[in-house]
Formats: C-alpha cells, sequence, structure tokens
C-alpha cells in the first residue's frame, strides 16, 4: 500500500526526490505540485527529510511550470 502510494507522488513531483523527502511532503499533507504554492520554501525546508537538494528540485519543477513558492514575507 505504502509502495502504490509514494508511486502516486513520484509522478507528480519531480524525479531525484529522494524517499525522505517524499516521505516529508506526505505526512505535511502535500500530494501534488501546485500544493508547494502555498508554502514559503523557508517553511518547507523545516520538513524532517527535505534538504537543499529536494528543495532545489521542487523549485526548478514549479518555476518550469511558470510557478513558485509562496512569498517569504
Amino acid at each position: 500500500m505504502a509502495l502504490q502510494k509514494n508511486d502516486r507522488l513520484r509522478r507528480d513531483f519531480p524525479a531525484g526526490l529522494s524517499q525522505p523527502a517524499l516521505r516529508a511532503l506526505s505526512a505535511a499533507g502535500y500530494t501534488r505540485l501546485d500544493q508547494l504554492t502555498k508554502i514559503k520554501e523557508a517553511d518547507l525546508l523545516k520538513l524532517h527529510g527535505m534538504g537543499p537538494k529536494a528543495t532545489d528540485l521542487l523549485r526548478n519543477a514549479l518555476k518550469a511550470d511558470g510557478r513558485s513558492f509562496a512569498d517569504p514575507d
């Protein structure tokens, strides 16, 4: 069952995200890339399992789609 969940996450999030990063996103309730436009990058980095490589991949995927993380205020 968990494998199917991670497979769904891998389809929407960019290739190269580590399992810890995928688990962190899932645990925080993020299942689609577009949901990350509502979170600040700094807050994403606070999730256990998220690191600079994962946030770079996510930032680039959002940018490629004309989107970005929420404004840092």
